[in-house]
């Protein structure tokens, strides 16, 4: 059976949600319920629709101004597996991944192997974008963030040192 994703909608090419052209899958559902989010409706579970992992793929293929994809939320990690598969086809065509996460990119490790698919969409992300918002924390000049508590991860270095290793974008 294809891997299906419960999503809030996609933005087929946004400049704004990580660098170059990216096309974005706004996930449906959160736990975080942060005050002051700028997609509150992807919160709800109940809301959202289906969409096939290669539907998105074939999106993606027929864009060839795409520098990579952007997973955001609601929270990604909600759904792991089939993210995390979206993001392995994604980057065997070249392309990068972004996540969008309302948590650390400690806390994924403590709990990578209770949650379903936490590993394999951390691994399969290029650049993290971790924490949640915090309205007291918020900056309108953060690039790809909404408040300065959160972090811009270079995920695959930060897994080779054990430690955070903020990425140079």
């Amino acid at each position: 059976m294809e891997e299906r994703i419960k999503i809030a909608g996609i933005v087929e090419e946004s400049i704004v949600d990580g660098p170059g052209i990216r096309l974005v899958v706004f996930t449906q559902g959160c736990v975080h319920n942060c005050i002051g989010c700028q997609n509150p409706e992807t919160h709800p579970f109940s809301n959202g629709y289906y969409i096939h992992v290669d539907e998105i793929v074939e999106m993606v293929k027929k864009d060839p101004l795409l520098d990579g994809i952007t997973l955001s939320g609601g929270e990604p990690f909600h759904q792991g597996r089939a993210c995390g598969l979206l993001a392995k086809k994604i980057k065997k065509m070249g392309l990068n991944i972004i996540t969008y996460t309302g948590y650390t990119f400690e806390e994924l490790l403590n709990e990578i192997d209770i949650n379903r698919g936490w590993k394999e969409l951390l691994y399969a992300t290029d650049i993290l974008i971790d924490g949640r918002f915090d309205v007291e924390k918020k900056s309108l000049s953060l690039r790809f963030r909404g408040s300065s508590n959160q972090r811009i991860i270079d995920v695959k270095s930060s897994l080779e040192k054990n430690q955070v290793v903020i990425a140079d974008i």
